[in-house]
């Protein structure tokens, strides 16, 4: 197994939502001795009551996930050592797909997105995604999830005043076809190759990213010599990163971390 040479963490955002959604999660890491990048994305290096403003953004509605993908993978390797990989939902996604290229020496996929080929059948996964696709809209203008729909997707079981906060601090426009990007060949893993440590974090709450599709996506992973490992958290909803129990995940992958063979 590759040795960890380096203590750099690349955090890598999800969709309809700001970078800023791993501030917390920085300082944290910082703490623990790492050195932490959390870039925002292409069209999005703004704050996200800005970029509410400037809804629909044409710029943002032409986000493609290969090009995304891309974007993280100069990112990395502009860095003097591979760095860890830690994603959030359409960023668990692209942890996938960087990882199984080489590019990171142990990932954490955060209720991650689906490859292509996973699949669920509970009706929260469909109810909270569904809009985001824009079928029947023009793929020329962003997407932005209403505050009723920001309430069902992310932060579902909270009280109004935070769901409304966390509304207010982080939810941005993004793009319908990048959404349908994860339906494509674009959002294929190859679950039979050989890959860094990955460690799936799922929460029993999510209507968005439900933990039995973070469990068949990592059940899918079949090389018996790379670590794959899984586990689902109690109350965690999609906006597992800002939630009081931030602090217990950011705790446990910390020690996950530290426990892999060098």
């Amino acid at each position: 197994m590759e040795k960890k040479v380096s203590k750099t963490i690349v955090f890598i955002t999800g969709a309809f939502v700001s970078n800023s959604s791993w501030d917390n999660w920085k300082i944290y890491f910082e703490g623990q001795g790492y050195t932490t990048l959390a870039p925002a994305w292409p069209h999005k290096n703004a704050s996200a009551c800005d970029l509410r403003q400037r809804q629909p953004d044409a710029a943002i509605a032409s986000q493609r996930l290969a090009g995304l993908t891309e974007y993280f993978a100069d990112i990395i390797k502009a860095l003097p050592h591979k760095p860890i990989l830690i994603g959030h939902s359409m960023g668990g996604l692209i942890t996938q797909l960087l990882l199984q290229r080489g590019l990171g020496v142990a990932g954490v996929a955060i209720h991650s997105l689906q490859p292509k080929g996973v699949f669920t059948f509970k009706y929260s996964f469909y109810k909270a995604g569904w809009g985001a696709l824009g079928f029947f809209t023009s793929s020329k203008k962003s997407y932005l999830m209403s505050f009723r729909e920001w309430q069902y997707a992310f932060t579902n079981g909270m009280n109004y005043e935070d769901q409304k906060q966390a509304y207010y601090d982080l939810a941005t426009p993004e793009s319908k076809l990048l959404v349908r990007d994860a339906l494509t060949y674009d959002a294929r893993v190859d679950f039979n190759r050989p890959h860094a440590p990955l460690l799936f974090l799922a929460g029993s709450n999510d209507n968005f990213i439900p933990a039995s599709l973070n469990y068949a996506n990592y059940k899918k992973y079949s090389d018996k010599s790379s670590i794959t490992d899984y586990r689902e958290s109690e109350s965690r909803n999609h906006y597992v990163l800002g939630q009081s129990t931030w602090t217990e995940d950011a705790e446990y992958i910390a020690g996950w971390l530290g426990a892999l063979p060098e």
